[in-house]
């Protein structure tokens, strides 16, 4: 019997690489493993959770029990691979080795730590284990401070205060969103978050969280202090590439791979937010979705390249809708901006007057697929 396909992680790219790879393959043998308990659950909706009312059980859709009948693999949850072999084609989780023919690399982000004192006492959420624990935090709380006012800070803020709790943001940016859309559009999203009852405290970075007798005290950069039931850490995400270093594997921001999602070693793949696909590391739902398609065709003998299309990233804040397709770092070019507050419609030209990128926000919202 020839050597199973073997896939660490069960994440979004996991499993949507398994759902595309059966409709292309029913027969060959596959094994996913994965240090967490292996339930599926949509990442997005981490974000959403609280203010649906909705516990790490209430985000889940399958067990792994139910995943592996459903998709006829083979699904190993909380173990943890310690080498990878790619000359013998082997993975080791301990002193266990399994033997592949194809290797994939679904191993996602891990949140970026900040280098502050006290930093043990911050929660992340980045998968659903993460989510049922700060869900367990939280409870009978009521002040949450939230550090970082990117895309992840601010739907959390979003949702956490529609949920009921009292919300400061604290970031270092002056603005929400700053990487994502021109501060125009950034500025519009903060009379929203305030109608919640959400406090920013913009240009002001975090240096140190201390516990209280009742909870924490977060410094901030002005002096100034802030009291907090939880603090949640959402400054940002990093590819997880430690495993592909220790295999020798070429990796620069994520592990690289091209078109066809291959890596510098023969047989091994990465798809979702560990890969870095011709020059570009993109952590959201759409590039994953994409490069979960064309690798499955790949594993299923039709060589396929990967060509992104135009990918809006949604942000989820419901009292000021945003949309936002952002030019690629380092793009010469400039924004036009149109509309009155809140409701902008913002373009971004090169030099020769394409257009490569766009954030529309309020009710410019609906100019999206016309865009597209």
């Amino acid at each position: 019997m020839s050597a199973p396909l073997v896939i660490l992680g069960t994440g979004l790219a996991g499993y949507n690489l398994v759902k595309e790879f059966r409709k292309l393959d029913s027969e060959r043998p596959v094994i996913m493993i994965t240090s967490d308990d292996g339930r599926q659950y949509s990442k997005p909706m981490l974000s959403t959770g609280f203010s649906k009312g909705k516990d790490a059980d209430g985000l889940a859709m399958n067990d792994a029990g139910a995943m592996s009948e459903t998709l006829k693999v083979e699904i190993r949850t909380f173990q943890q691979v310690t080498q990878i072999d790619a000359k013998q084609k082997k993975i080791y989780i301990g002193q266990d080795e399994i033997e592949y023919s194809d290797l994939v690399l679904a191993l996602g982000a891990e949140p970026i730590q900040l280098p502050i004192t006290g930093n043990e006492h911050l929660m992340h959420v980045n998968d659903l284990m993460d989510y049922q624990k700060f869900h367990q935090a939280v409870q009978g709380k009521e002040k949450i401070v939230v550090l970082g006012a990117g895309l992840v800070g601010c739907e959390y803020s979003h949702d956490l205060a529609s949920a009921g709790y009292q919300v400061e943001i604290a970031a270092p940016d002056l603005q929400p969103l700053s990487r994502l859309v021109p501060q125009v559009c950034g500025e519009a999203l903060i009379p929203a978050l305030q109608s919640l009852g959400v406090n920013l405290h913009l240009g002001k970075a975090a240096t140190q969280v201390s516990q209280t007798d009742n909870g924490f005290l977060v410094t901030l950069d002005d002096g100034s202090e802030l009291l907090a039931d939880v603090v949640l850490s959402a400054v940002g995400l990093r590819p997880r590439t430690a495993l592909a270093k220790q295999a020798e594997l070429d990796v620069n921001k994520g592990i690289v791979v091209n078109r066809q999602l291959k890596t510098s070693a023969n047989n091994i793949y990465a798809v979702g937010d560990c890969a870095e696909v011709a020059g570009f590391n993109l952590l959201y739902v759409l590039p994953l979705m994409n490069g979960a398609r064309a690798l499955a065709k790949t594993l299923a003998g039709q060589e396929n390249e990967l060509k992104y299309p135009v990918m809006p990233v949604m942000v989820k804040t419901p009292s000021l809708p945003i949309v936002t397709c952002p030019p690629q770092d380092e793009t010469l070019g400039s924004w036009s901006i149109e509309g009155q507050a809140p409701h902008f419609k913002a373009l971004f030209n090169d030099t020769e007057g394409n257009l490569l990128g766009y954030a529309l926000t309020g009710e410019c919202v609906a100019e999206k697929i016309k865009l597209n």
